[in-house]
């Protein structure tokens, strides 16, 4: 009898993780995004303060201009579905991001071009079960194991603590395929913007590299907004 239950309560764990992956998903995805915001990434040394202005489109392109500080104003990274381009104004040179080159740190922070490119939906990659309920910052929280379902996922495993009310991830750790972890995320400032939970605060710590991590700001963000199509385009990158 107490195998016959644990098969039928397996599937319906599985399924709870998922309706809450679609749930997260409504909240934090959009038809198109518009993004001011600042990061701000905290060094072995010193901090650097860099502001951006992004632009996405569904889950396939995505353009962002940094506005600050004068040594990085005028970088503009363009990505349409699987290739990304990086303008540079001080060599007047675009170049393509690709292979291993995804993995790198942009301007030095705790974030990759591959972390900044995939704005898939969860539910579209992973498969999620939930492993119990904790406690994060005061806020009762789903813990959910997900588990790539597809090929081409930066992490093939994750750790989450969403929000049970808010349904907004606070914390995640995601893993390499070996199980070892590679970064840690926390998420604050949640506030409701046009019907939708969305944290306007993040932290990023890549658990392989030294420093105290990568906070990126949201200032103010819109949804669903009219993007001019000629925004996604490698002419933009020099304008």
């Amino acid at each position: 009898m107490g195998l016959v239950l644990g098969g039928l309560l397996l599937p319906l764990t599985a399924q709870d993780g998922n309706q809450i992956l679609r749930k997260i998903d409504r909240n934090m995805s959009a038809d198109s995004r518009i993004i001011e915001s600042t990061m701000i990434v905290h060094g072995k040394r010193n901090d650097r303060t860099i502001t951006s202005k992004s632009h996405t489109m569904g889950t396939g392109k995505a353009f962002t201009e940094y506005l600050s500080p004068a040594r990085e104003r005028g970088t503009k990274m363009l990505k349409l579905e699987k290739e990304m381009w990086v303008y540079s104004p001080a060599t007047d040179r675009t170049i393509m991001i690709s292979g291993h080159m995804l993995r790198q740190s942009v301007m030095g922070s705790d974030l990759s071009y591959e972390d900044m490119m995939d704005d898939r939906r969860y539910e579209d990659i992973y498969d999620a079960r939930v492993t119990g309920s904790e406690q994060v910052d005061g806020r009762t929280c789903h813990l959910l194991s997900l588990t790539a379902k597809v090929d081409d996922a930066a992490y093939p495993s994750q750790k989450m603590w969403v929000d049970s009310e808010r349904l907004i991830p606070l914390r995640a750790e995601l893993y390499a395929k070996s199980g070892q972890m590679l970064k840690q995320i926390t998420a604050g400032d949640v506030k409701q913007v046009e019907g939708r939970w969305f944290p306007m605060h993040m932290t990023y710590k890549d658990v392989l590299k030294e420093g105290k991590g990568t906070e990126w700001i949201i200032n103010t963000i819109s949804f669903n907004q009219s993007i001019p199509a000629n925004v996604f385009s490698k002419a933009s990158l020099r304008k």
